[in-house]
């Protein structure tokens, strides 16, 4: 772990992997929810989080530097449904990059619990981890210039949801009717870190999120 100043009241906290990322996160928020922690805001990344708004950030980074990590706790929040039909441009290549069918490749994505790691990139994109590392796939050689709203789509070891049409390299499988950005919502945004995530398969274009417990 290394943890960097950003200004006069921040800190960059660097770890190893997306996995230390999103266990200190969730021990950050631990930490700020019990009032021993004093933050403005916490901002998760790849593998980094940012502590904005900290009365005394050089004490913390000594802290936080002989902090041993605890496993990501299970979430108690509910999960959140995003309708999904199975067919996207890039299914069958995804599917042989799997080597198996494309059904198969529906079942195995619906069948998986999603985390959003963090979000970024555009408003309401959520990058969803989940899946084994074996069904990790590549971007796109060639990105596409524009992506529809809604499209469900693989990079990586990541699922993510394009909130609104905007050029994008990622592997394309799915669509969805889910709203994933709306400011007139509160909170404007679908998906937060640390949310768990399901895609349910529909046939109709008809379904919009839901959230169960």
């Amino acid at each position: 772990m290394r943890v960097l100043p950003v200004g006069d009241d921040a800190l960059l906290v660097e770890v190893s992997s997306g996995e230390q990322a999103e266990a200190l996160h969730a021990e950050l928020l631990r930490r700020r929810a019990e009032g021993s922690l004093r933050v403005r805001e916490l901002v998760p990344a790849a593998r980094t989080v940012l502590l904005d708004g900290l009365a005394d950030p050089a004490r913390l980074a000594s802290e936080l530097t002989a902090t041993k990590l605890p496993p990501v706790p299970p979430r108690a929040r509910a999960v959140i449904e995003l309708p999904i039909r199975y067919d996207g441009p890039d299914l069958a290549d995804v599917a042989a990059h799997w080597g198996v069918a494309e059904r198969e490749v529906a079942r195995i994505h619906a069948g998986t619990e999603f985390r959003v790691a963090f979000c970024g990139f555009a408003p309401g994109f959520g990058y969803l981890t989940g899946l084994p590392p074996r069904y990790e796939v590549p971007r796109r050689a060639t990105p596409r210039t524009a992506v529809p709203a809604g499209a469900v789509a693989l990079a990586g070891p990541y699922t993510g949801v394009y909130p609104r049409s905007s050029p994008g390299g990622w592997q394309l499988i799915g669509t969805t009717d889910a709203v994933l950005w709306d400011h007139t919502r509160v909170p404007a945004a679908l998906l937060s870190p640390g949310a768990r995530v399901r895609f349910v398969p529909v046939g109709d274009a008809g379904a919009r999120g839901a959230v169960r417990g």
